[in-house]
């Protein structure tokens, strides 16, 4: 799992319209919040995703952009997004699954996907960096809320 402190790796993903989705790009311009579901199926990181859906416009005036990162493919994750009416960025790998490239490994002989989330400031450091194997853990809405209210501290000072 990566480290708060440490430089966000520059990782190429793909939104459900099959654009490339570069972390670098947002450099410079706004904070990065990506939500990891452990599954598109899983009704815990479903609660979890609704949650950011109602404080998108809290996080947005800090300066953060919410993406959610799923492990199904583009077609599977563009169907649910569609299905759950998800006004949010949803992300896939391009290659393994935007989990594996954080560090979000499988758990427990390989057969859990963990949750988690990462916040990257504009200037591409990780500020917040959470992950659980269990989905009921993988959303630190806390951590989250004062990692971001740490953005704006950090803008007005």
């Amino acid at each position: 799992m990566l480290e708060t402190g440490s430089p966000a790796p520059d990782v190429v993903l793909e939104d459900t319209d099959g654009q490339a989705v570069r972390l670098s790009d947002h450099r410079g311009d706004h904070a990065v919040l990506i939500y990891f579901m452990r599954s598109t199926s899983c009704p815990v990181c479903n609660g979890h995703v609704q949650d950011l859906i109602r404080c998108r416009d809290e996080l947005a005036a800090d300066g953060a952009q919410v993406f959610v990162a799923v492990p199904e493919d583009r077609q599977e994750a563009a169907a649910w997004k569609a299905r759950r009416r998800v006004p949010l960025p949803v992300l896939t790998g391009r290659r393994g699954t935007p989990h594996e490239m954080i560090g979000l490994s499988r758990k427990v002989f390989g057969s859990l996907q963990q949750s988690g989330s990462i916040l990257i400031d504009s200037q591409g450091v990780i500020r917040h960096a959470h992950g659980a194997t269990m989905p009921t853990g993988g959303y630190d809405k806390n951590g989250i809320m004062a990692a971001v209210r740490g953005l704006r501290a950090g803008r007005s000072g």
